[in-house]
C-alpha cells in the first residue's frame, strides 16, 4: 500500500493512568502532506483526561497541527514502529519483494495502523473511534521467534504462524531484530542477534546494561538466554506494570519530543538542552541531572556511542516528567581510538572523552570536583565488576579481548582527563 492508497485517518487510543483499558483520545488525519490530530469532544469531556503531551497537544477543540518543521506531532511519532518494525511491516506485505521496497513508499498511517498494539508508551491506533480491537500475536517460543526473526533479516516470506509469532515486535522502535514476550507478571522485549553482525552485540549489550546497574545507574533489568546456539537478550518493560484488573500502561516521550526535533534533526540535539528541559520541566531536577551525567559518563567508558534522542525517554503523567530507566546501551564498534556522541554534550562538542564531560557538569549543577568522583567511580566499579560479568555473559577470550579496552574503557576516553582519573587506566590493563 503505497501513499495514494493509503488509509486517511486513524484514531488514537490512550491509557489514561491507573487504567488497564483504553479510551479513544482523538482522530490523526493527512492534511496537506501533513498529519493533524484532533482531540475528540466525548475525551474533552472527561474528568480524568491528560494531553497526550505539553506542550504539543493541549487539551482544546480543533486541528492541532505539528509544530514547524515536523510532519506528524512528535509525542505520537514516538508511538510509531521505526526501522525493525518496518521490515516485519514490509515482509507481510510483499514477502521475498518487500526487500525491494523502500520503507518511504508505504504511509506512516499504515505503519501505525498495521503494526502490534502492545507498542512502547500508553497509544495505540485503530481504524475505528468506538471499538478498540488489539493488533496481538498469539504465544510463541523464542525458538519460533527467533526463526522468524531470521526470516524477515533474508526477505523470506513468513508462515502465518511465524508471521503472527513476531507481529507484536513490529511496534517498538529500533533497528535490531526483536520482539515481545510475557512470562507472568512481566513483559519483556526479546532482541536477537542480525546476520550483519561481526561482534556478538547480544552479549555486549547485556554486559553493558548490567555494568551501568552495577555503578547504581537506573537502568532496565536484563537476562541473557540461548536459543539453540543463539543468544537473546530480554530487556524487562518498565512501561507495563501488572495489575489485578490487568495491564497498565505508563505514557512516554523520547527526548527527541522534548526538543521538539525530527529525525532529520536530531543531530542537533544535546545533552546541555537535555539538562536545561530537566530544570524547568522535570520532578526532582536535581536528582534527575545527576543521574543522567550519570549515563552521559557511562555511555563513554563503555562505548555507547549510539545514545541518540530517541535513546533517552521520559514518563509523562499530564502534568510531570520523570526520566525513564535506561535502555539500549550498547558498546559500538569503532575502528579507532576517536569516537563522538549521537548528541553533543556541550556547545558544539561531542567528542567521547571524560574531559568534555567534566566542561559540562555545570550544566548538570555538579561542581568540578562531583562530576570527577561520579567518573572516578563509575572506572572503579567497571574494572571491579568486569571478570565477574565476563563469566556470567560466558565471554570467551576473543569476545572479551574485543571490548575491553576497545570499547569498554577505551584509552580515548581518558585523553585530556584530570590526572588521577588518566592514572585508573592502568589499573584495567587486564581483560579480565
Amino acid at each position: 500500500m503505497t501513499s495514494d492508497t493509503a488509509p486517511g485517518e486513524a484514531f488514537v487510543w490512550i491509557w489514561l493512568p491507573d487504567r488497564t483499558e483504553p479510551v479513544v483520545a482523538g482522530r490523526l488525519a493527512r492534511v496537506d502532506g501533513q498529519f493533524v490530530f484532533n482531540y475528540g469532544r466525548s475525551y474533552l469531556q472527561r474528568q480524568d483526561a491528560i494531553p497526550i503531551y505539553l506542550p504539543e497537544l493541549p487539551l482544546r477543540l480543533g486541528a492541532l497541527p505539528p509544530a514547524a518543521g515536523l510532519t506528524m506531532p512528535s509525542c505520537l511519532r514516538d508511538a510509531a514502529p521505526d526501522a525493525w518494525g518496518r521490515r516485519v511491516i514490509l515482509n507481510r506485505r510483499f514477502g521475498r519483494k518487500g526487500r525491494e521496497v523502500d520503507t518511504a513508499d508505504i504511509d506512516e498511517l499504515t505503519y501505525l495502523l498495521e503494526s502490534g498494539s502492545d507498542r512502547i508508551g500508553a497509544l495505540d491506533f485503530q481504524a475505528s473511534p468506538t471499538r478498540y480491537e488489539p493488533r496481538q500475536a498469539a504465544g510463541a517460543t523464542l525458538e519460533e521467534l527467533l526463526d522468524a526473526a531470521r526470516r524477515v533479516e533474508d526477505g523470506t516470506p513468513l508462515t502465518p504462524e511465524l508471521d503472527q509469532a513476531l507481529f507484536d515486535g513490529s511496534s517498538l522502535g529500533g533497528a535490531r531484530p526483536k520482539a515481545m514476550i510475557v512470562e507472568g507478571d512481566k513483559k519483556y522485549i526479546a532482541k536477537f542477534s542480525s546476520r550483519t553482525d561481526v561482534t556478538n552485540v547480544v552479549k555486549g549489550e547485556f554486559v553493558a546494561m548490567r555494568l551501568a546497574a552495577l555503578v547504581g545507574l537506573d537502568v532496565a533489568h536484563v537476562e541473557l538466554a540461548k536459543v539453540d546456539v543463539k543468544d537473546v537478550i530480554l530487556i524487562e518493560r518498565f512501561d507495563r506494570e501488572k495489575v489485578d484488573a490487568g495491564w497498565q500502561r505508563n505514557a512516554m516521550v523520547s527526548a527527541l519530543t522534548l526538543f521538539g526535533l525530527d529525525e532529520m534533526m536530531a543531530r542537533y540535539a544535546s545533552y546541555e538542552d537535555l539538562a536545561t528541559i530537566i530544570r524547568h520541566r522535570f520532578t526532582a531536577p536535581k536528582e534527575t541531572l545527576r543521574e543522567l551525567f550519570g549515563r552521559l559518563v557511562f555511555n563513554i567508558l563503555c562505548g555507547n556511542t549510539d545514545d541518540h534522542a530517541r535513546n533517552h525517554a521520559a514518563f509523562w503523567t499530564g502534568k510531570d516528567l520523570r526520566l525513564t530507566p535506561a535502555y539500549d546501551i550498547c558498546p559500538q564498534p569503532r575502528a579507532g581510538n576517536e569516537a563522538s556522541q549521537a548528541m553533543l554534550i556541550t556547545g558544539d562538542e561531542r567528542s567521547s572523552r571524560i574531559a568534555v564531560c567534566l566542561e559540562a557538569a555545570a550544566n548538570f549543577l555538579l561542581s568540578p570536583h562531583d562530576a570527577a568522583a561520579v567518573a572516578e567511580h563509575q572506572i572503579r566499579t567497571i574494572t571491579e565488576g568486569w571478570p565477574g560479568l565476563c563469566r556470567d555473559a560466558g565471554l570467551s577470550e576473543v569476545e572479551r579481548n574485543l571490548l575491553w579496552r576497545r570499547q569498554i574503557l577505551n584509552p580515548f576516553a581518558f585523553e585530556g582527563a584530570p590526572m588521577h582519573l588518566a592514572d585508573l587506566l592502568a589499573a584495567t590493563d587486564r581483560p579480565g
